[in-house]
């Protein structure tokens, strides 16, 4: 995970590390929880009265509460039910059961009572009642109008939960009790909570079912910023990636990063047990069914709950009510809870009008951690009435940042719901504390540890300091200094350079560029539109292509086999960056390269050293043309981590060399396309496919071929093959596909003594087919500077036959929450001198 996505992240968690209670005497309480007719309830509140201890009763509707207070009650808490308190011994352990009595439902009859025998889907009278709402799910959801507009209302919140009073009284937060002031303990029973992370938004949203078309107009738009130390827009993306819009209708719903099947799924009661728990009356005299849901294995990623199903005929879900197995493979995540209350319109059937998603997050076991809630609120809805047919063009999402910083006057006006005490500090608080000094140098050594940059007053920064030194066997020991503007600076104008010096070749490197942004915005603020020049002498390994990560960064020091064969390259850049709103882009751009070999690596013609090629000289015209519908990611400096969706990204390029141009000595065209997707497969995970091609057309010697893409760091790379030898295949025409899967513990979660370890499998597989024809083959022309050879005439450089190049691995992931090991398996070619069959792999990434 890349280190400015960390900072985002880090900002939520930091503070949740390390969190501890000074207790006094222990009080242990257990026992269950039932309605009046004796049926278990799950998901109950149960927490000490003036206290943040607190817990929910499971699935079977027990709970075991163990806590350090001289309190002598507990009280029991439930939405639609009375909430009870009872008397507890403080200081002993005891058994303490709890009934609750219905307050907005009233008991019409009783239809079912659970038995204890085998389950089974034949002649179940709950399974044929989910097969109606399956059937009937088309006509129950907004696909089933025409056109539908209503005003919609989203709210995003995190707080740090039941934050212990060493931390508060801690010498490193007495100068912020201003904002551990502003705690709500009236929102979730028993936990306290502290806002520190806001975001609202409130929009309109027209939908046309034929063609289909969805437009929102955001109209006002609110956050907590931090935009001095992270990416506002970026964090606001994640945020929302992991607390995604759902709706019950849909197979599967996203929860946390994850695909969770529905309850109402065609494949529901493959994996899903239902039971009829009762049916009640509603206060407008309707009767609704509630089906209580389980998953038949509890490991797998399903939900359980209930759901509260009408009876007009439509077989609707008015209200859900759902949660997951707390044994379930998850990362970070202690419970979590999903509300969805649906509205009836004048035709008679229902939409969603709110859903309300909750969660606890923590990084280790304890009362502390982080909560996180996402409410969205619809109303307004009008039905069947059409806009212009050119209003539906254009952009999904439009938004004029002029004009949606609304005044507080108008959020109380038009927000859905009315904000807690606390929560309306919170936009205040966060701003006083960032205009703190303290708080600031805080801020610096997080954003150094995580990111690598050191500010240097206000409008430049130093780093990153994972380049700061590295070595490798051409340059040495290899030390490195670079440095870039800020906002601060200029928003219009980014600079950026650095200089490095290899202590055993004995030279200067050096980097320095400059972007210019037409729009006024920050060069890297979305959607770009600026030129960008800049000019590099250093060296490069060729084959080697890496993402988000800095070439010389300290940890790619540590390489497998033979890497002695590198480039000294001098390489003038001139760029112009196009985005769209519709997140296309095209890039027009022009380069002018000199490569040399270094360190062993030599060019020469014929079939001795004596005519060697001193350097090579290219210009290059380019054209670059990307879309990727419906991207989200995390903008750093010069680099996008894009957010994971099930949307494609197409890229496209176009590469001319043109002959005589700065001295250049060949004519050639280049093209290739590469298509990236993300494919869901619900219970069975995910994948990542990569689908790419290319062509050369002209002839050209083989350093300007396709050198593909090799890997020999230690590290796991999607886009690379990691057995692999630097230099080891050209091709001037070629193909590939990568596709990289994610079972997300499907089959661990079955076995028990690999279950409570929370692993995760993988597997993939990576197959490349290509090609040289004669005119660029050096074995058939001795005018052409020759393959590659190692000093005993052992050939480096091969070409790809009617064989394709085939690598596999297998692995497991989830290794203490961060680490991925794999077994790499080569496939072909494996008589290929000083090359590595197997191979172990290891990759850190964050999941839930």
């Amino acid at each position: 995970m890349n280190g400015s996505k960390n900072i985002g992240l880090g900002l939520l968690l930091l503070l949740t590390l390390g969190f501890s209670s000074v207790f006094a005497q222990t009080t242990r309480v257990k026992g269950l929880v039932t309605d009046k007719s004796g049926a278990p309830l799950p998901f109950v509140s149960v927490f000490v009265p003036g206290t943040a201890f607190g817990m929910v009763t499971d699935a079977a509707g027990r709970y075991e509460l163990q806590f350090d207070s001289p309190k002598d009650s507990l009280r029991f808490s439930l939405m639609g039910y009375k909430a009870v308190t009872i008397r507890i011994k403080p200081g002993q352990e005891q058994v303490r059961n709890a009934v609750l009595e219905s307050s907005a439902k009233t008991l019409s009859e009783f239809v079912v009572k659970r038995k204890k025998e085998r389950y089974r889907n034949k002649d179940n009278p709950a399974v044929e009642l989910i097969r109606l709402v399956i059937d009937n799910k088309s006509k129950n959801r907004m696909e089933h109008y025409d056109y539908a507009n209503y005003n919609q209302y989203e709210k995003l919140e995190f707080a740090l939960s039941n934050l212990s009073d060493k931390i508060r009284n801690s010498r490193f937060t007495r100068k912020y009790q201003f904002v551990f002031e502003n705690q709500d303990t009236t929102k979730l029973e028993g936990r306290s909570l502290l806002p520190m992370y806001l975001e609202e938004k409130l929009a309109d949203v027209y939908f046309r079912r034929d063609p289909e078309k969805k437009k929102t107009i955001i109209k006002a738009d609110k956050k907590v910023s931090f935009e001095n130390y992270i990416d506002n827009r970026g964090l606001s993306a994640y945020l929302n990636h992991i607390y995604q819009s759902v709706d019950i209708y849909d197979n599967n719903m996203m929860l946390f990063t994850n695909q969770f099947l529905s309850p109402i799924a065609n494949a529901g009661p493959t994996f899903y047990r239902y039971y009829i728990a009762d049916t009640i009356t509603t206060a407008d005299s309707s009767k609704l069914i509630v089906l209580e849901f389980y998953p038949r294995n509890k490991m797998d990623r399903l939900l359980e709950g209930k759901l509260y199903i009408t009876l007009d005929g439509n077989y609707a879900i008015q209200k859900a009510d759902m949660t997951a197995n707390k044994e379930i493979n998850l990362n970070f995540i202690r419970d979590f809870h999903l509300y969805m209350d649906f509205e009836k319109t004048p035709d008679g059937r229902y939409f969603m009008n709110k859903n309300t998603l909750m969660a606890d997050f923590g990084l280790f076991k304890g009362s502390s951690g982080l909560y996180g809630e996402r409410t969205v609120s619809i109303k307004d809805m009008v039905i069947n009435k059409p806009m212009p047919e050119a209003f539906y063009a254009g952009s999904p999402v439009v938004e004029n940042e002029n004009e949606t910083a609304k005044p507080d006057s108008f959020w109380m006006a038009h927000r859905h719901d009315t904000l807690t005490t606390a929560e309306t500090k919170v936009y205040q608080n966060i701003d006083s504390l960032q205009n703190m000094k303290s708080f600031k140098r805080t801020m610096d050594i997080i954003t150094f540890l995580l990111a690598g940059w050191k500010s240097v007053g206000t409008k430049f920064e130093v780093g990153p300091v994972n380049t700061f030194y590295n070595f490798n066997p051409v340059e040495g020991f290899r030390l490195r200094l670079g440095g870039r503007t800020t906002p601060k600076f200029s928003k219009s104008i980014y600079l950026e350079g650095y200089t490095a010096y290899g202590f055993k070749d004995q030279r200067w490197k050096y980097y320095f560029g400059g972007s210019y942004a037409f729009n006024h915005k920050s060069v890297y603020q979305w959607p770009v539109r600026a030129i960008k020049a800049s000019y590099q002498h250093d060296t490069k390994i060729p084959g080697q292509e890496l993402q988000f990560v800095q070439e010389d960064n300290f940890l790619l020091s540590f390489k497998r086999g033979n890497n002695d064969k590198w480039l000294y390259n001098d390489i003038f850049r001139l760029n112009y960056l196009h985005e769209f709103d519709n997140h296309s882009a095209f890039q027009l751009g022009f380069k002018h390269w000199r490569q040399s070999p270094a360190g062993t690596l030599s060019y020469y013609k014929g079939t001795g050293m004596a005519d060697s090629v001193k350097r090579i000289a290219t210009a290059e015209l380019s054209l670059e043309v990307r879309w990727a519908p419906h991207e989200e990611f995390y903008q750093g400096k010069n680099f996008r981590i894009p957010i994971p969706n099930k949307y494609p990204i197409f890229t496209f390029r176009a590469i001319a060399g043109v002959k005589g141009l700065f001295n250049s000595g060949y004519n050639y065209q280049n093209i290739s396309l590469n298509i990236y997707k993300m494919v869901y497969m619900s219970q069975l995970g995910y994948s990542e496919v990569v689908v790419e091609g290319g062509y050369i057309f002209g002839k050209v010697p083989y350093p300007l071929l396709t050198i593909h893409r090799a890997n020999q760091t230690y590290a796991y790379q999607l886009q690379s093959y990691n057995l692999m030898n630097f230099l080891e295949f050209v091709s001037d025409r070629y193909a590939g596909i990568n596709i990289d899967h994610n079972f997300n513990g499907f089959i661990f979660n079955k076995i028990p003594l690999l279950r409570k370890l929370k692993l995760r499998e993988v597997a993939a597989v990576k197959v490349l087919y290509g090609g040289l024809s004669r005119d660029n083959d050096p074995r058939l022309d001795p005018s052409m500077i020759q393959f590659s050879k190692y000093t005993d005439g052992t050939p480096i450089t091969y070409t790809l036959g009617k064989q394709p190049y085939i690598e596999g691995s297998v692995g497991i992931a989830n290794i203490f929450k961060l680490l991925r090991l794999d077994l790499v398996k080569r496939f072909t070619y494996l008589d290929n001198p000083l090359i590595s069959n197997w191979g172990i792999r290891g990759r850190v990434r964050f999941d839930f």
